[in-house]
């Protein structure tokens, strides 16, 4: 049985990953017939596209009542994304950054992991019972997620003329249906995932935060990984580094946001280290994309072990 529920995670990986490819070609062909800039495609569709499985995941999770996998697959997915997939990606290729990003999207992000600490942290700051991220919370998340695609669509249209490159000629069905087939990968494979890894983790006696940390974080990630590392070795650190930037924001925002409005998300305390775990990670990388606008290999190595310490941490904690 337990084999069954090893194959059955596996599956359901590979359909998140899959579909989630899919969803991402079939709508970023549509995009680049509109002539959407390659930042905003990294911040937008990619992004979100390459963050489906860790919302198909979350959100089912919130409705299984599985609610510490979706927090903690939030926390771990953007800890992977910021750690090792900038890291990994600025050991192929020193990772550029572009103004708009270190100035804006950046800053707002730090933010973002700020406001999240604040929103959970109900025992200490506001003298309650429980930390919980209510569905209160869950609707300024989403409010902050609003701001932050009203800034986006406002940067597409200031950018668009400016946007020259050729558009490979597929057909607007055809992407539509490659689309269509995208999302109904991911619907199969975040039901297996949250299935699979509940399983595991009462058979082996793991909590729900560290399934949501560590595996469940990792295989919905990889999405993310492998675009980066795409857009790293073509040298298109617009991408690379939007995807990442875009991503993390949807998690933080979207994907939590709706989760706890859904069913409240009860914080288990010991999430708070992971928290600021994230923001201190936030702020170091912020620090190596403001010198000379670029992370260098040297901090993309830093990030990846960072990231290995961490991994070794929370296993021992557990």
């Amino acid at each position: 049985m337990i084999y069954l529920d090893y194959l059955v995670l596996i599956a359901g990986f590979i359909f998140l990953i899959k579909g989630a490819d899919f969803f991402v070609d079939g709508s970023s062909s549509i995009a680049k017939k509109f002539r959407v800039p390659p930042i905003l495609i990294g911040l937008t569709i990619v992004a979100f596209g390459t963050s489906a499985p860790e919302a198909a995941v979350s959100i089912n999770a919130a409705l299984k009542g599985s609610n510490e996998i979706a927090l903690g697959n939030v926390i771990g997915s953007n800890l992977f994304n910021f750690l090792l997939v900038i890291g990994i990606s600025s050991v192929i290729n020193p990772m550029k950054v572009q103004k708009g990003t270190i100035l804006k999207e950046f800053p707002f992000t730090i933010l973002t992991s700020l406001v999240l600490f604040i929103l959970c942290a109900d025992i200490p700051l506001q003298g309650a019972s429980v930390d919980i991220l209510s569905r209160a919370d869950g609707l300024i998340l989403l409010s902050l997620f609003l701001i932050f695609l009203y800034y986006l669509v406002e940067m597409a249209i200031l950018s668009k003329e400016d946007y020259k490159e050729e558009v490979k000629d597929i057909s607007l069905g055809k992407s539509i249906i490659i689309s269509i087939v995208g999302i109904i990968g991911i619907m199969f494979g975040s039901e297996w995932v949250v299935n699979a890894s509940s399983s595991i983790a009462i058979r082996f006696g793991m909590s729900q935060n560290l399934v949501g940390l560590t595996i469940v974080a990792v295989g919905t990630s990889l999405p993310e990984l492998v675009t980066s590392i795409v857009a790293a070795f073509k040298n298109e650190s617009d991408i690379a580094m939007g995807n990442v930037i875009g991503s993390n924001m949807f998690n933080l925002l979207f994907v939590l946001g709706i989760s706890s409005v859904i069913r409240p998300i009860p914080i288990n305390s010991i999430i708070f280290v992971d928290m600021i775990y994230l923001l201190i990670v936030t702020i170091i990388t912020y620090l190596f994309a403001i010198t000379k606008r670029t992370v260098y290999r040297g901090e993309g190595m830093f990030l990846s072990l960072s990231y290995v310490v961490y991994m070794a941490f929370i296993i021992m904690r557990n």
